[in-house]
């Protein structure tokens, strides 16, 4: 628990709202950060998976896009391929970046999500890509603590706050996180003292 605290930090949404307001006004490339962003704090993904999405995982047969991102396994880390429902928020980044990348003739199914100059597709070249922007960005904005897996973990955390209200339970979490035993979901999952007075209170 400790090493996994000290590798990454959740972050608030004041904070997201801010490192949101940076890529957008301070990148050279908005539409594909912005998605870069939403893909961890509002889809959980890890770094190679955020690298590795490709449009085929978010489009159906005519192009458009789809309410969820099937994740194969390849994307993924070991067998953690899921399906994940797309937040409105990340859909509407995704459907911006969409148009920038099909004006630009990209975009087509087997192309990456995510494009990067050196139009790497070595899976470790481009996930350390997508680290290196969380860390400059992150650097830039004075999150210390805060790493790739800072968005990943605030979405497992925010999903284990919320569940119960939707009548889902940790198991969902477990599935949207791609996790093989519940064990590691909890893990990821912050605390909060001020949740267990009101749930002590509630006894």
């Amino acid at each position: 628990m400790s090493g996994l605290t000290r590798q990454a930090k959740t972050l608030s949404d004041v904070q997201l709202r801010a490192l949101l307001r940076f890529v957008d006004s301070e990148t050279a490339h908005p539409e594909r950060n912005r998605v870069v962003v939403l893909l961890s704090f509002r889809a959980g993904l890890r770094a190679k998976e955020i690298a590795m999405l490709r449009w085929r995982m978010l489009t159906d047969a005519e192009g458009a896009l789809t309410d969820a991102i099937a994740l194969v396994n390849s994307a993924s880390k070991g067998r953690s391929g899921r399906v994940i429902p797309i937040h409105p928020e990340l859909k509407t980044a995704l459907a911006e970046l969409y148009r920038v990348e099909r004006t630009a003739r990209r975009g087509d199914p087997l192309d990456y999500v995510v494009a990067f100059t050196k139009r790497a597709t070595d899976p470790v070249v481009r996930s350390n890509s997508v680290q290196f922007l969380f860390k400059f960005w992150y650097g830039k904005l004075g999150f210390k603590g805060a790493s790739s897996h800072s968005g990943r973990r605030s979405f497992i955390t925010r999903c284990a706050r919320k569940v119960s209200e939707v009548g889902g339970s940790l198991r969902d979490v477990q599935a949207l996180a791609g996790h093989r035993s519940i064990a590691t979901t909890q893990r990821y999952i912050d605390t909060d003292p001020l949740a267990q007075r009101r749930l002590i209170d509630r006894l």
